[in-house]
């Protein structure tokens, strides 16, 4: 079985990263990748470590022969929040072929989407054709909640605290990316306002429908280049055991999300696709860590996983990845 894939803006972090993937995947082939910026020029023009990895030059132009082509099967969008919505309105896709969106234009439920975090709803995933990946900061937040959730244990105020690396905010050079800014230095942005906590809430009121506690959220840029580390925590009553076991039991069945009785750092899940979670209970605090790669488990990696759980695939078809280690 050989899935068909395009990629629209694909000379941005994750489109880059879709190719790395899925170059290697061993279901999929790439019938494009298109970008209207670097149309006709070579992939590892722009991706410099593709080169000798693959001969794709950039589609750009008329997406009508490229959405219309045989045997097109699936179309991941990573142009950026709000150019999804524009391109759909803009473009005619195939009823046959599947759309897989990066930004944040379809991850209200009430859209003709799934939102597609599979630790969520891995079931509904694979019965959809229009999946909306999750956010990169909600991605490792509601990995850190999920379970509590899905026990109605969450009965109190949660707090975070998480930090996410300069990929997460895209290749746009702006002055809080750049190197001599971000280095040797650390910021808040968005405090209590981040756009990622509307889906946060979403997915949690649909585990636990009664909640009604407010989600307090301190986003951090940080120092580094990629990876995010959420630090949550909430009142519990349970023990520290207790808390264990219902994270294993909630995680058992997903291959890339796992409980970590050692501490756990980013870059243990540096260009992987894994999340790790680690737990601590102090006083009344239950205290749970989750560290991710944005890029991959926060974005390109999270949608590989819904692709493959749209075709039928293994879930981790092509998503075993090494991670950096040192």
């Amino acid at each position: 079985m050989t899935i068909n894939v395009g990629i629209i803006g694909a000379a941005g972090y994750t489109g880059g990263e879709l190719l790395r993937i899925l170059i290697h995947h061993p279901f999929a082939a790439i019938a494009f990748a298109h970008s209207q910026s670097q149309a006709g020029k070579p992939v590892w023009s722009t991706h410099t470590d593709l080169i000798g990895d693959t001969d794709l030059t950039f589609a750009g132009g008329d997406m009508a022969p490229l959405l219309q082509q045989e045997g097109l099967d699936v179309i991941f969008l990573c142009s950026g929040h709000g150019a999804s919505k524009t391109f759909l309105a803009e473009n005619e896709v195939p009823d046959h072929v599947s759309i897989i969106d990066l930004s944040a234009d379809f991850r209200d439920e009430s859209e003709d989407f799934v939102y597609g975090l599979p630790e969520l709803q891995r079931d509904r995933i694979g019965q959809s054709e229009r999946i909306a990946n999750p956010g990169c900061f909600a991605t490792a937040i509601q990995v850190a909640l999920l379970p509590l959730a899905d026990a109605g244990l969450i009965q109190d105020a949660v707090h975070v605290s998480a930090i996410t690396g300069s990929t997460g905010a895209g290749q746009a050079l702006v002055p809080t990316t750049g190197f001599t800014w971000r280095n040797n230095n650390v910021s808040i942005y968005k405090a209590f306002e981040h756009q990622h906590l509307a889906e946060i809430g979403q997915s949690l009121t649909m585990l636990q429908p009664e909640l009604s506690h407010p989600v307090h959220f301190i986003p951090y840029r940080g120092n580094f280049t990629r990876g995010i580390m959420a630090n949550v925590y909430t009142t519990y009553s349970g023990t520290l055991d207790e808390a264990k076991d219902l994270y294993r039991a909630y995680y058992a069945s997903h291959p890339f999300t796992h409980l970590s009785e050692a501490p756990i750092d980013v870059k243990q899940v540096v260009n992987t696709n894994k999340a790790l979670v680690h737990l601590e209970k102090h006083g009344d605090q239950l205290l749970i860590t989750s560290v991710i790669d944005n890029l991959t488990k926060g974005a390109s990696g999270q949608a590989v996983q819904n692709m493959n759980l749209v075709f039928g695939l293994p879930e981790d078809a092509g998503l075993r990845l090494k991670s950096v280690g040192f």
